[in-house]
């Protein structure tokens, strides 16, 4: 099981202290890119994320919540072990925003609101690495965990069969909800308020790590 701590949920003044207190102690780090129009709230865009790449050592999940992923995925500096994920029901066509993605050296990922079929990322899937189940509606931090969202994820790993294609889940995950996730098939957990919202970030990863297992 890997962690992703959400940046969305950290101090925005301190950004780069916030990721580098828990950076050794997790494996990727997710940022949330809004854009006011595809939900309704703005947060980050290419400069803050660009200004943290060369900072920070781990991976990036750049998850593009916005109207135009393919006029956006090229403007963020990326390396070979991060991911840019796209929403299926953004304006762009799947097949554009794949393309651009594919023009930078990050690799693909798809993700899908919780009320939009599964269907309708499967003739994708043989071109990302990585699906994205939204276990919260998208575009605010801190919300409940849908229980839904496990049936998900147990359909997402059937649909996904022997694809090298990893899970992550985001939204509500905690010392309560992250073993039921990690059971359904989920290899990724995004944890924002969970760790961020801690005076001890350390200690939560690890009540997390020992939750999960």
């Amino acid at each position: 099981m890997k962690l992703s701590p959400s940046l969305l949920s950290a101090d925005f003044g301190r950004l780069l202290d916030e990721a580098l207190s828990v950076q050794a102690h997790v494996e990727r780090f997710h940022w949330d890119v809004m854009d006011g129009h595809f939900v309704p709230n703005l947060t980050f865009g290419p400069p803050v994320v660009n200004a943290l790449r060369n900072r920070l050592a781990l991976p990036f999940d750049i998850h593009l919540m916005i109207d135009s992923p393919a006029v956006y995925a090229p403007q963020f500096d990326v390396r070979p072990q991060d991911t840019i994920l796209f929403h299926i029901e953004s304006d762009d066509a799947p097949e554009r925003v794949l393309e651009a993605i594919a023009r930078t050296s990050a690799s693909a990922g798809i993700t899908l609101r919780p009320g939009t079929s599964l269907q309708s990322i499967a003739p994708y899937l043989d071109h990302v690495s990585m699906v994205l189940v939204m276990s919260v509606e998208p575009g605010f931090g801190g919300q409940a965990f849908i229980p839904e969202a496990l049936d998900r994820i147990r359909a997402l790993r059937q649909l996904i069969g022997d694809r090298a294609i990893e899970i992550s889940v985001d939204g509500g995950i905690n010392a309560q909800t992250i073993r039921s996730v990690i059971e359904a098939g989920a290899d990724i957990a995004v944890a924002g308020s969970a760790i961020f919202g801690a005076s001890d970030r350390v200690a939560v990863i690890a009540e997390l790590r020992k939750a999960a297992a």
